[in-house]
């Protein structure tokens, strides 16, 4: 993660921090209520802050779609502390099936890893969760060779669907040498603490139900609204029809308002909601808010200027004056010139284990299609180039190298 103290240290404008939870937007009243959600409380837990402009960004929390069970059964991964529930639940399936006395059919379910979703993020999971076994727990924990399984699920016919039909097939037979389970046209139905129940769409355009046991259930599939986003939707009339995020025009602007932009996955646009999305808006609206600066500026300089030309003593400062205006209109002319929003796809990565990726890189007026070692090289490179500080490059370099020579930890925690 990136320590956002770290970077406003370096920043010469003024900025307020606060770590708290954006639980309601009142547009009308321009107030933010936050409140501080730490172990450690003061006197102050909830209060509310005051804006003249507001940029909402607070992303999506992964959505469910009424499945039963998979609020409370699945681990989600979205934040850090997923990542650090799903690294305590891998370890304790492997040490619970390792449990002096244990069933085979219990060693087994334990065993069985599940990932939903067949995005980017389904796939590299599964490839990282299956380098993690044939690299470090193989090694360490022998007993479970050949037990340890996973299993990606999803809807559609295929994983990757963004992906040129070649990378697809290529993903797909790296997994099936990685004995990676690719099971796709299989939607979750229900979800218990121990089973999914599935419905599986044959060749042959039948269904079935199948009931699969599980140790550890990776939910990685679908976006859906945050609370406070929803509540805003609701007090605007204009939003009334939008279902996926806050419904933007061309420059970003919230539909309704005046005052509020809305970037990244609370959004709902034409585009995907990718990361590579969200960066180019953000830069969009950095672009846009200097441009709304700088006029204000320059309109403030032609007032002035306008001013000291009608009181000006002699024709050779009033032909001063006049060039110097002159000047500051064509500039604010550029600045108002400023387009909309446009997004530049720059293609899509994605890693699918043994060091091995996938890329689909758009090149000239094309697209390139590569997969294999030299393009996980590439994604590498890529994933650091989008480190945003040296700090986080450094960082990962090492931990890299650490797994490298060391192996991943295998500690419970």
């Amino acid at each position: 993660m990136e320590p956002l103290r770290n970077i406003l240290r370096h920043k010469t404008a003024a900025v307020k921090f606060y770590e708290a939870d954006a639980t309601k937007i009142d547009h009308e009243k321009k107030v933010v209520y936050i409140s501080d959600d730490s172990d450690i409380k003061g006197d102050i837990s909830q209060t509310e802050v005051p804006y003249d402009m507001l940029v909402v960004a607070v992303g999506a929390m992964s959505a469910t779609f009424g499945i039963p069970g998979v609020r409370e059964h699945s681990c989600f991964l979205k934040e850090v502390g997923d990542a650090q529930a799903i690294r305590k639940k891998i370890m304790d399936c492997v040490e619970t099936a390792t449990f002096k006395d244990q069933s085979q059919e219990e060693v087994e379910r334990l065993l069985h890893m599940v990932v939903v979703g067949g995005g980017p993020t389904g796939v590299e999971f599964a490839g990282e969760l299956q380098d993690f076994f044939e690299e470090d727990l193989k090694k360490w924990i022998p007993e479970i060779a050949d037990k340890f399984h996973v299993t990606l699920v999803e809807a559609l016919p295929n994983v990757l669907p963004m992906f040129s039909k070649a990378l697809i097939d290529y993903t797909e037979k790296v997994f099936k040498d990685e004995k990676i389970t690719v099971r796709t046209k299989t939607m979750v139905k229900n979800v218990t603490d121990k089973t999914i129940e599935a419905e599986i769409t044959h060749p042959d355009g039948t269904k079935s139900l199948e009931v699969m046991p599980y140790g550890l259930l990776v939910w990685a599939t679908g976006n859906a609204i945050r609370p406070v986003v929803k509540d805003l939707m609701s007090r605007i009339p204009a939003q009334k029809n939008s279902r996926r995020g806050l419904a933007v025009n061309e420059y970003l602007v919230v539909d309704g308002t005046e005052n509020i932009w809305a970037l990244g996955d609370c959004s709902a646009t034409k585009y995907a909601p990718t990361a590579q999305v969200a960066s180019q808006e953000g830069a969009f609206l950095a672009r846009l808010f200097n441009s709304m600066a700088k006029t204000q500026s320059l309109e403030d300089d032609i007032h002035r200027l306008s001013e000291l030309k009608s009181t000006a003593s002699g024709p050779e400062e009033h032909e001063k004056l006049d060039a110097q205006l002159q000047a500051r209109e064509k500039q604010l002319n550029r600045l108002k010139q400023m387009g909309p929003f446009e997004y530049t796809h720059q293609g899509s990565l994605a890693y699918i284990g043994s060091d091995r990726a996938v890329a689909d890189i758009s090149w000239l007026n094309g697209n390139f299609a590569t997969g294999g070692g030299l393009t996980y090289l590439f994604w590498r490179s890529a994933y650091l180039s989008m480190c945003f500080s040296t700090r986080n490059r450094v960082l990962v370099v090492m931990d890299w190298l650490k797994a490298k020579i060391f192996g991943r930890d295998v500690s419970r925690e």
